[in-house]
């Protein structure tokens, strides 16, 4: 039995919530444009944001099948009744597009379209985008010769839901944008630390090969000492730069997911270093994005931890999942240390972010150590 869709303030309500439920961008402009097609009862629904250049940066369907959507070809260039949504600022409604002396037109590939409804999602004078709605289902056992078509009603609907569309839009922006800055002036602090960390391996160094020039001819035995801390000196940098590198390198997780990301930067530092480096999966699902960065970052910061102060001999990084929670584990079998001594000393090695990483998107961190028998670093996060 098919459900007839929510009509009203309840459906309304449904649409906004939706909306409002999510900070990315991705997932908000296709919560808007799957919200408008229910709330209106449309087949086919589009939401096109312009790029400022004549063309469109994005352009999400719905009610069109993926095989459909790869058929049509490109994106829509902003000419007709799409550039009257981008450029009037005015909602356009028709009874059949075709008969528009606006309409030019669609791919071969492209369903066959009549009824439509326009509506520009704006921020004051500035259009963010717009929705574009087409074939009006009709209700059941009301459907009239001509076919069904968008009501004064429906245009009001759309301009609420597009005024909302644009708080949420705009929100999600924001939001974004604040993520960029904060990652901006993490890898700034990286920078500085890898700055101070490399120049003073390097003065050490060159201080240290300096030695050794004026030692060779007198004292040979005292010359290759200190060319042996040369060697010594020149791997802890390159430790240092390696490290930094994984760090600053950004991570692919919109494209490849959490798993695929973490094998591939724990491959590398398996490469990398003398201590074999591992990564078990099992059984994981996908995370909301907020958590997959958490985790990610966090399985960072601990590897990090784990390579250059505990000298280990295995590092290994497990992701599965507990009841309803995902669970990323790392261990290794370093020198370990006192959590408390260090806590007292001043030398977090990274705790405090790595719990404060956990705690903001609802999750936990646990860190088993003693000198000698290594060390456990555990993250729980809900979902998964």
């Amino acid at each position: 039995m098919t459900m007839a869709p929510r009509t009203g303030l309840a459906a309304v309500s449904a649409a906004l919530l939706a909306m409002n439920r999510t900070l990315e961008v991705r997932d908000v402009l296709q919560t808007i444009v799957r919200s408008a097609r229910e709330l209106l009862d449309a087949r086919y629904a589009a939401l096109g944001l312009p790029d400022g250049n004549g063309g469109f940066a994005q352009f999400l369907v719905d009610g069109v099948s993926d095989r459909q959507w790869k058929a049509i070809g490109p994106l829509p260039r902003q000419h007709g009744i799409l550039a009257a949504m981008l450029s009037g600022g005015a909602p356009v409604r028709l009874a059949d597009v075709r008969q528009d002396p606006r309409f030019e037109g669609w791919p071969a590939a492209h369903p066959e379209m009549s009824d439509f409804l326009g509506m520009p999602i704006a921020d004051g004078e500035s259009v963010l985008g717009a929705l574009f709605l087409a074939n009006k289902r009709c209700p059941p056992g009301r459907r009239p010769p001509t076919g069904c078509a968008f009501t004064a009603e429906d245009e009001e609907l759309l301009h609420l839901l597009a005024e909302h569309a644009a708080i949420a839009l705009t929100n999600a922006r924001l939001y974004e944008r604040s993520r960029e800055l904060t990652i901006a002036d993490e890898r700034a602090r990286l920078a500085h630390e890898l700055h101070d960390a490399v120049a003073q391996k390097l003065f050490s160094l060159r201080l240290t090969a300096q030695a050794a020039t004026t030692l060779i001819d007198r004292d040979p035995a005292r010359a290759r000492s200190e060319l042996r801390q040369v060697t010594a000196l020149a791997a802890e940098a390159a430790d240092e730069l390696r490290a930094a590198v994984i760090e600053l390198r950004p991570a692919a997780l919109d494209e490849d997911g959490l798993v695929a990301t973490l094998r591939a930067q724990i491959q590398v530092l398996d490469r990398a270093h003398p201590a074999g480096v591992t990564f078990d999966c099992r059984d994981q699902r996908a995370l909301p994005a907020q958590q997959e960065e958490a985790v990610l970052r966090v399985a960072q910061e601990a590897l990090h931890n784990a390579l250059r102060h505990g000298t280990p001999t295995r590092v290994r990084v497990t992701l599965f999942r507990r009841g309803t929670a995902t669970v990323l584990r790392v261990t290794d079998d370093g020198t370990g240390f006192d959590p408390e001594a260090v806590r007292t000393a001043g030398r977090h090695l990274g705790l405090v972010s790595m719990r404060d990483r956990a705690a903001a998107v609802g999750g936990s961190l646990t860190v088993q150590s003693a000198p000698g028998q290594g060390t456990a670093i555990e993250m729980e996060v809900p979902g998964g």
